[in-house]
Formats: structure tokens, C-alpha cells, sequence
């Protein structure tokens, strides 16, 4: 029975890294192929989900320059109130000592409250269409460290379970073009926020007890929507 499941762990890695394998086939063809593929397969290290943000907090402390992340945004509950937290401490840490920190996140409205949490600490936040976050998730800090985080099943809202880290500045190249691309055509923070007062029309209270969101500044964005 134990052979068994080592054999099964094993498969479901090499079917992980496939993953990976076949994103990054479809993000840039003609870029060193063979030679990032053999850097990612020896650097790559499977990392539970704990692992996972215990790794991003420690690239944001690690970080000199830039923090980019392509990430859920998913309402946190559970054990994931304080992961949050800790990332927010984070944010503000770095941000104070000149790290650039930004985040893409899916645009859908109850991904409203991380953005809120993330600017207010000191990131920029942006909203887009880009679907690579049903797939995989990831964290790329001062073009040489990678985070990719995987999904149990694909979807927007689906926790991240398992990830990996790789240090491979072939793969943060790739990643950040990705990044950077998606980032020019999403919506910051604030004017996603105006977008949904706007289409709502609910008052600022309910609104901000839903999003758990400071009805102050609600207020001060329904103002400029009114405007």
C-alpha cells in the first residue's frame, strides 16, 4: 500500500511539472526552450500549501526592487485570515523600503476586499480577464525567483494546495512579460471599485458589509461616482 502511494505522489508531480511545461510552451515559443526546461526540472521544489506562503513571505522580505503576483484574490477564511495578514505586514514593510509591489487579480467583485487590504498596505492593484489564474497561480521577485502555485481542480476559486520554487530567471523573463501584458489592460483598484458601486447601486453600508470594506472610503469613491 505504501509503494503505492509514493508511486501515486510521484505521478502526481510529474503531472504538475507538466503543467508548468506545457503553460510556459504556450506564454513564449523560440526562448531557450531546452535550456529553461532543464533549469526548471532541476531547480523546481514541490512545496505544500503552507510552504507555499511561508515562501511568498519570505521573497517579499527577500525582495531588493519588485514583487509582481498573479493571484486569486480570494475572500480569506479560516487559516487564511492570518496567512492575509501576514502578506499585508509584509506589503507595508517592504513597500517602506522601496520595493515595488504589485498584484493582478481575477476581476470579480468579492475579489474587491484583498484589493483593499493589498493598496491600503502600500501594493497596486489591478483587475483583468487574463484566465491563467484557473490554472496557476505565481509570485516572481527581482526577475530571478519564481513562485507558481497550483490548484487541486481549475478554476478562479480554487485554493492554491501545492506550489513550487524556482529560481530561474528564464522563467520570471516569461512570467513577467505575461504579467505585464495582462497588468496594461486591467482595471486598478479604485476605478473597479467605482464600477461596482456604480452597477449596484446599494447603499455604502451594505456594500462595505459585504466587501468588507471601510464604508469611509466607499463614501468617498460613491461621491466621485456621483460626480
Amino acid at each position: 500500500m505504501k509503494d503505492i502511494e509514493i508511486v501515486l505522489l510521484v505521478l502526481e508531480s510529474v503531472l504538475l511539472i507538466a503543467t508548468v511545461i506545457l503553460l510556459l510552451y504556450s506564454l513564449k515559443e523560440g526562448r531557450s526552450r531546452k535550456k529553461l526546461l532543464l533549469e526548471v526540472g532541476r531547480a523546481a521544489k514541490i512545496l505544500t500549501r503552507q510552504e507555499y506562503f511561508l515562501m511568498v513571505t519570505d521573497c517579499m522580505m527577500e525582495a531588493k526592487t519588485e514583487v509582481i503576483g498573479f493571484i486569486t484574490g480570494r475572500p480569506p477564511v479560516g487559516d487564511d485570515e492570518k496567512r492575509v495578514r501576514n502578506i499585508t505586514v509584509d506589503i507595508e514593510r517592504v513597500s517602506k523600503r522601496g520595493v515595488k509591489v504589485r498584484y493582478l487579480v481575477p476581476k470579480m467583485h468579492d475579489r474587491l476586499h484583498i484589493g483593499y487590504l493589498y493598496s491600503k498596505a502600500g501594493a497596486e492593484v489591478r483587475y483583468g480577464a487574463c484566465a491563467i489564474a484557473t490554472d496557476i497561480r505565481y509570485i516572481v521577485a527581482d526577475d530571478k525567483l519564481v513562485l507558481a502555485g497550483i490548484p487541486e481542480s481549475t478554476g478562479e476559486t480554487e485554493a492554491t494546495r501545492k506550489g513550487y520554487r524556482i529560481p530561474s530567471e528564464s522563467l520570471a523573463g516569461i512570467l513577467k512579460e505575461h504579467f505585464f501584458k495582462c497588468w496594461k489592460e486591467g482595471t486598478p483598484y479604485e476605478e473597479y471599485l467605482r464600477e461596482i458601486i456604480k452597477q449596484t447601486g446599494v447603499t455604502t453600508k451594505l456594500l462595505g458589509k459585504e466587501l468588507q470594506i471601510d464604508e469611509k472610503e466607499l463614501m468617498k469613491l460613491s461621491t466621485g461616482v456621483d460626480g
